[in-house]
Parts: structure tokens; sequence; C-alpha cells
């Protein structure tokens, strides 16, 4: 059910982050708007599509900056990592900062810490 609380943390949570403009037009920013400042909870079928498919918009911009975030970090860590292995004498250290898994795993645990 989406309700009035529930749009404005969408819509503070994008705003944070510097999406709520750049993923949304004009249009898509005015019906969430209007939707906040008019409905308490969305009981239309139309309107509860609508504002669903803008969401949607809004979620994978911001899935999509959260995974570009932890793959910067991650291989930040991964090429320091691999320095110091290949200096340690690891001959097969430097694929390390391949390793797309590897990445991720350490620029999650950067962003957890």
């Amino acid at each position: 059910m989406l309700t009035r609380q529930g749009l404005l943390k969408v819509k503070t949570r994008a705003l944070r982050k510097g999406v709520w403009f750049r993923a949304l037009s004009r249009i898509d920013r005015s019906i969430v708007d209007l939707t906040i400042r008019c409905v308490e909870r969305v009981r239309s079928d139309v309107l509860m599509k609508t504002v669903v498919a803008i969401l949607d918009k809004l979620l994978e911009t911001l899935e999509e900056e959260y995974l570009n975030r932890v793959e910067r970090m991650g291989r930040e860590i991964a090429e320091k990592i691999c320095e110091i292995a290949c200096r340690w004498g690891n001959p097969h250290a430097w694929t390390w900062k391949y390793d797309l898994r590897f990445v991720k795993f350490l620029g999650v645990t950067a962003t957890n810490s």
C-alpha cells in the first residue's frame, strides 16, 4: 500500500543522493509531489500504477548509484591489495583486481564499515 510517509521517504532519499532531478522528468516529479500533498493513502488503481512506475525508475537509479560506488571503492582497495600481494611474491595476485566478485566484496565491506 502506498502511503504519504512511504513516498516522502523515497523522495527524501532520492533528493539526498542527487537522483531526484536526474532520474525523473518534471511531470513525474509533479505527480509524486501532488500525490504526497493530496492523498494520505493511494487507492486508485490508475494512480497506483503511475506512481509505482515512477518509483521503479527512482529505485533503479538509486541501486545503480550504489553499485557504481561499491565497484569504484572495491577497485581502489583491490588494486592496493594486489600491489601488496605482488610485492610479497604472489605471482597470481595481479589477476585479483579483475575479479568482479572480489571487487564487489571489497566495496560492500568498505561501505558497510
